[in-house]
């Protein structure tokens, strides 16, 4: 068995995320402590009974997202019978993901990630004015198709795909006229159904550059370490094995398309048969079986998943 740890995106989000961990272990309860001193806010307290929506907002969402990811490796590591350098061959992340997937690998400290991420989500945010940009999900199509739709709804505004994620499912992502038009052209060719996404922004297309720029600046700020184990880049589909490369990439990534149904692809033809994806929800879990499947894949967000995972009873 060849296995790589895989790290979820946004939209995984949920109230309550993580509050079993924090309670079950000390070394769930040092991670979220240490990502709310980093943010020098109760980030925390948001996660496990606040408000849906406050915890929707890309400010939160991201870093709550990767704190319960790197919560749980760090329980899984604490047992001291598992370590992830030990038993991945690769670790790879959906956008944010690949942050989580840096700081799960020791590339990138906890609290930095945990301020880029809020940086991040932030810039993104302040990129595009709310209502400005939208992106859509094209259910049923290749991304051949999903690629003409765009070209064809673009009529000189933005509209690209923003995130491959497996056959059938591809998101285009841009300019709100552009991204409606996309949803109205694709029963035209062959799409029976694309669907507007509640998202605030458009995500991995050029309109995000000014947040590009800033995660440029914040970058110049931070030390990357040594890359443990190969980090699969959501920008090339490829592992990245020096940490001077991270930087310009997670750059790229801010406007590029998430290759993620590559990623997968890649780390199969390299032998991994094995998908565990770490954190909240099942989202990358359900797009493995699509990608390959030939792929074993399971998800590890809970105490009970940790314990069966560890070969002991909850």
């Amino acid at each position: 068995m060849t296995t790589a740890i895989i790290f979820p995106g946004q939209g995984s989000q949920q109230i309550g995320m993580g509050q079993d961990l924090h309670d079950a272990f000390p070394a769930a309860r040092a991670v979220f402590q240490e990502v709310d001193e980093a943010l020098g806010e109760p980030l925390s307290r948001l996660m496990f009974e606040g408000e849906e929506s406050e915890l929707t907002l890309t400010r939160n969402a991201q870093p709550a997202l990767m704190a319960v990811s790197v919560a749980i490796i760090r329980v899984l590591e604490d047992d001291g019978a598992w370590r992830l350098s030990d038993r991945a061959a690769f670790v790879a992340g959906h956008s944010l993901g690949e942050y989580t997937a840096l700081a799960a690998a020791g590339c990138l400290a906890l609290g930095d990630a945990a301020r880029l991420l809020r940086l991040r989500g932030e810039a993104m945010q302040q990129a595009v004015p709310v209502g400005a940009g939208a992106m859509a999900a094209l259910l049923g199509a290749d991304l051949a198709q999903a690629e003409a739709i765009a070209q064809a709804a673009a009529e000189g505004e933005v509209c690209v795909i923003g995130n491959d994620n497996a056959p059938g499912q591809v998101v285009v992502s841009g300019a709100a006229s552009a991204v409606e038009r996309a949803v109205a052209l694709a029963p035209e060719h062959g799409i029976k159904r694309a669907v507007i996404l509640p998202v605030s922004a458009p995500f991995h297309s050029p309109l995000l550059a000014p947040a590009a720029e800033t995660m440029a600046a914040a970058f110049e700020r931070v030390s990357f370490n040594p890359v443990a184990l190969p980090v699969v880049s959501n920008v090339t589909a490829r592992p990245v094995h020096e940490a001077s490369d991270v930087p310009a990439l997670l750059v790229r990534q801010v406007t590029a398309m998430v290759r993620w149904r590559e990623s997968v692809l890649h780390m199969a033809s390299e032998g991994v048969d094995t998908l565990i994806e770490v954190g909240a929800g099942k989202v990358l879990t359900g797009l493995a079986r699509r990608i390959d499947r030939g792929l074993s894949a399971s998800a590890v967000g809970t105490v009970a998943d940790v314990e069966a995972l560890l070969g002991r009873s909850a």
